[in-house]
């Protein structure tokens, strides 16, 4: 017989005496999980509590004693349904990164979770999500800043966002470039507002600087206010430049004729909250736009958290119709969704002739 035919009986027997070492460790360790458990219990609670090990594949007994140390339950007809997978505490950005080891991740801050089918080891670990805001109650404008230490802003900012806009300076200013052309676009109902995505290529340029439209979306009532004055709603058609920093035109709207854009986007709404609807055609942003673009400018804010100032502001002069029934269908989905007015702390409005 052959050194290699030899061989193969001892490595039948390395290959039944590994699964079984491996399964008398993790027994090792659950009962002394258990001693340690027990001891700290008082004796009532710990009567009769002893385990005792199933008949059966010691591997499947291993997985089910972990599955109910973690508090798992077996999920029925399906082979090997434990599956362990480590998840972090540390919210968004939290997550262990890909390819750390799992003692590892639990060492900083992790828990070790349990799935009950096997293919939920193929997802990503969930995480949370942006911390939740509203318009009103607990999670409302004047708490916004309690919810997140990155909403500090909301409370202490200086310059913020929308104002009541009066005693503007009446100056020559230039007037505001604009290159915006037809675009494919897509409609997203983000659970604040009704927002418009629209396709890369559409720019302003102002006070020396060009700024790309990346999204617009709109208020009810208008945030800004001009001498005291509300209007029915607002479009912010939001603008960044190649290094990060933000510009908004706001354009009034008031009740008047239907206006075409809106209606092409409110035929494009979703359904729920969190859809997006990708549009056939296209929409020119251009067509949102007064007929004469005077404006009111000045630097702020965003005007939701997490509130960042350092924005250009341009506030068109005049507002733009929409028609009643165009008002009444943002209403359904947003009866308010406007910042109250912040104060104004003495900063420069400068206005065009």
């Amino acid at each position: 017989m052959s050194d290699s035919r030899r061989r193969i009986p001892h490595l039948r027997r390395w290959l039944i005496a590994l699964p079984l070492a491996a399964a008398g460790l993790a027994f090792a360790y659950l009962d002394s999980a258990d001693a340690a458990e027990a001891a700290s219990r008082p004796a009532a609670e710990t009567h009769g509590a002893s385990a005792v090990a199933a008949p059966g594949d010691p591997l499947d007994t291993v997985r089910e004693r972990l599955a109910a140390k973690l508090g798992a339950t077996k999920a029925p007809n399906t082979p090997n349904p434990y599956v362990l997978r480590v998840t972090s505490k540390g919210g968004a950005g939290g997550a262990p990164e890909e390819g750390r080891h799992a003692t590892s991740a639990s060492a900083h801050g992790s828990t070790v979770a349990m799935a009950t089918r096997p293919e939920e080891a193929a997802r990503p670990a969930a995480t949370h999500g942006p911390v939740h805001w509203d318009y009103a109650g607990a999670e409302g404008p004047e708490r916004w800043a309690e919810l997140d230490p990155a909403y500090a802003a909301c409370a202490n900012g200086k310059r913020q966002s929308p104002i009541d806009i009066r005693d503007g300076i009446k100056v020559d200013l230039d007037p505001v470039q604009v290159d915006y052309h037809p675009s494919t676009f897509s409609v997203v109902d983000n659970g604040h507002t009704v927002q418009v995505n629209v396709a890369p290529g559409n720019f302003i340029e102002t006070m020396g600087r060009r700024f790309e439209l990346v999204q617009f979306h709109f208020h009810r009532p208008s945030e800004e206010r001009i001498d005291g004055k509300q209007f029915d709603m607002v479009a912010h058609l939001v603008h960044k430049d190649v290094s990060g920093r933000l510009a908004v035109i706001a354009v009034l709207l008031e009740r008047g004729s239907a206006q075409p854009v809106v209606q092409r986007i409110w035929n494009n709404l979703p359904l729920e909250h969190g859809d997006e609807v990708r549009a056939s055609g296209t929409i020119d942003p251009a067509a949102l736009l007064p007929a004469e673009r005077r404006y009111y400018t000045y630097m702020g804010s965003l005007t939701t958290p997490p509130c960042s100032e350092g924005v250009l502001w341009m506030v068109m002069k005049n507002p733009v119709p929409v028609s009643a029934e165009q008002i009444g269908v943002f209403s359904r989905l947003y009866p308010m969704n406007a910042r109250p007015l912040q104060s104004a702390s003495g900063r420069l409005i400068k206005e065009s002739n």
